[in-house]
């Protein structure tokens, strides 16, 4: 038997390039097992296309050069288990076996220096694998890592309830109830609370609590993300953090530390803007792909996935583009 080349057809695939098309077009708003069982195919068949499709994108796609990046991580699985995936404004570049510094150390090696030096922004969480590979990659790293304002204000709420969940605990067994069921109305910004959620508030701070101590150190922190200077911005965090590591608080002294130890990243996203809200979009974005498909066993079948989803890829096959109009 002898196979020739058609040219309605794929190398290797049992189906025409417009049927395959059309799998590609479903895929892009169903799961693979919803697909096969709509167009009557097996799930690996239409799997399959899925990753021809995504293969022939990464092909075809042109040498990225961002002048921004973020790097985030994003379970895979239960028990810890990660991938790494690094975007860029509008498309998931890369994705990454597991989170360590060698998985994104392999993207770095495979940049042209130029891409490298280009960069003008790498943001990310205070990961220190991510770190590391950054600063032994892109020449002045540190001046290029941004720390944004989500996790220093996580971090820092998370204190704040530490605080309240420790005085609460004292002052309960004195008799004292002033901090019961108050957890939301030290988390929630001031400015979305509503009349009678901010009079509450107001009646806790005038109370002399701890929690309303830390509460204040977590506010301040907030308003300290529009400077324009270095030299500025700088000086304001230091003061922030006297005050921070002078509270007594344990929790929001430890905060205090981590926020110094990664300053400069911090105010390299106050004075740049650059934030990770777009690469944690993408995450929602692919933990959805992930509920909808009920999990991946295969990590290659979940990178396709995000690729295909989110990679920005010419997905159809090449006879096609042979028919269309130049």
């Amino acid at each position: 038997m002898r196979q020739i080349a058609v040219p309605w057809a794929e190398s290797n695939s049992r189906l025409t390039a417009l049927f395959e098309a059309l799998v590609i077009d479903w895929l892009k708003v169903a799961t693979i097992a919803e697909v096969a069982r709509r167009l009557k195919l097996s799930w690996s068949v239409v799997a399959g296309v899925q990753q021809r499709a995504v293969a022939r994108g990464l092909a075809r796609r042109a040498v990225a050069t961002p002048e921004a990046i973020g790097i985030d991580e994003t379970a895979f699985a239960r028990r810890h288990e990660y991938v790494t995936v690094i975007s860029s404004e509008d498309r998931v570049l890369h994705v990454g076996d597991g989170r360590q510094q060698s998985v994104l150390e392999h993207w770095y090696r495979e940049q042209e220096p130029s891409t490298l030096s280009g960069l003008r922004t790498v943001a990310m969480d205070m990961w220190a694998p991510y770190i590391r590979a950054t600063r032994a990659f892109v020449p002045d790293a540190d001046r290029k890592i941004a720390f944004d304002r989500f996790h220093v204000a996580q971090h820092l709420s998370h204190a704040v309830d530490q605080v309240r969940r420790s005085e609460h605990k004292a002052l309960q067994a004195a008799g004292d109830g002033s901090l019961k069921r108050t957890r939301y109305l030290w988390l929630q910004n001031p400015k979305r609370m509503s009349r009678r959620r901010k009079d509450e508030l107001q009646e806790l701070r005038r109370a002399n609590l701890k929690t309303a101590r830390a509460w204040a150190i977590k506010e301040q922190a907030a308003g300290l993300w529009n400077y324009r200077s270095r030299g500025w911005a700088r000086r304001a965090w230091k003061h922030w953090y006297q005050w921070a590591i002078r509270s007594r608080l344990e929790p929001v002294k430890k905060v205090a530390r981590l926020v110094d130890n990664h300053l400069e990243g911090i105010i390299t996203a106050v004075v740049t803007g650059a934030t990770t809200a777009r690469s944690e979009g993408f995450n929602a974005v692919i933990q959805k792909i992930k509920s909808d498909a009920r999990g991946y066993r295969d990590r290659d079948r979940f990178g396709a996935a995000i690729y295909f989803h989110l990679g920005g890829l010419d997905l159809y096959p090449d006879s096609l583009h042979a028919f269309r109009p130049t």
